[in-house]
């Protein structure tokens, strides 16, 4: 039986989803022993590297060099890498601090948010059911910040940093691997003198002498860029909005082994929240089901 573009999509997509969520998250968790700012420099830098080998492989090099002398293009790279490190940093001191359960609550409202930023900066049109699961986000959020000491700060960074990056990468048009590896190369710079701090202090646990460990923090580049290629293509085949059905898999999959596995502690006031953010989401993937 041959698969059609939009089933092969499908399976791309969701397949960079669960990697992701299940591996991504297991991976990063597992290595955060290092310290978290030894974590984000590592996945900085070896992430840097492979997008330089896959340019080269894929011959990109001109569509790299057209983005790089684009005035406005390069402006908003340089703010969207600071907000990628950003995440990034957020997101891997919750995976280190028993903190994935919030971290899933702020990948599950960022499409959201998205939406609303969308209406909000890019003129986009809000149908009732999106503007219903504008409101649950808002209300859900409200109730948790009455709750302070419930408060999933991880987790409305990550959302917020999150939508606002693909907000402005959406205003630009530039092919995700390429946007990547020039705010890599902004973000080099920083991560290379965060390094070279932790070095003379002493405080490194990568080493050349523990070749096992060496190995470990390098599969940090394509535990990063083998789920973006996965999803991107699922993208590109299948429509932005399945695709945006099938991302769910990513904090379905966080939330689960935070819960399960990790037995990591959840609040009432975070089922009550969680319970009106997935109410939500079932009304976003709903409409986005029947408008494509």
């Amino acid at each position: 039986m041959k698969l059609t573009n939009f089933t092969k999509g499908i399976i791309s997509t969701s397949s960079g989803s669960f990697f992701w969520g299940f591996f991504g998250t297991i991976y990063f968790q597992y290595i955060a022993f290092i310290g978290v700012f030894e974590v984000v420099v590592h996945r900085s830098i070896w992430t840097c590297l492979i997008l330089f080998i896959t340019t080269t492989l894929f011959k990109k090099w001109l569509i790299f060099k057209k983005v790089l002398f684009d005035i406005k293009k390069i402006s908003i790279l340089f703010i969207t890498s600071l907000l990628i490190f950003g995440n990034w940093t957020v997101w891997i001191y919750a995976v280190s601090t028993n903190k994935i359960i919030d971290a899933s609550f702020g990948y599950f409202i960022f499409p959201i948010i998205s939406v609303f930023f969308g209406f909000l900066f890019l003129n986009e049109k809000l149908n009732y059911k999106r503007i219903i699961s504008i409101s649950l986000v808002i209300i859900s959020t409200s109730y948790l910040l009455f709750n302070f000491t419930s408060l999933p700060w991880t987790g409305f960074s990550v959302a917020l940093l999150w939508s606002v990056y693909n907000l402005l990468r959406k205003k630009i048009n530039v092919e995700t691997d390429i946007g990547l590896l020039i705010e890599s190369l902004f973000i080099l710079p920083i991560v290379i003198i965060i390094l070279y701090f932790i070095i003379t202090t002493n405080n490194n646990d990568f080493s050349l002498k523990n070749l096992n460990l060496i190995g470990l923090i390098l599969l940090a580049g394509p535990m990063t860029v083998i789920p973006l290629f996965l999803y991107v293509r699922g993208v590109v085949m299948a429509g932005l909005g399945p695709s945006g059905m099938v991302f769910f898999i990513t904090p379905t999959a966080q939330f689960l082994l935070g819960f399960f596995y990790f037995n990591e502690p959840f609040s009432d006031e975070k089922l009550i929240s969680f319970i009106l953010i997935w109410f939500a989401v079932f009304i976003y993937l709903k409409d986005l089901y029947e408008n494509n």
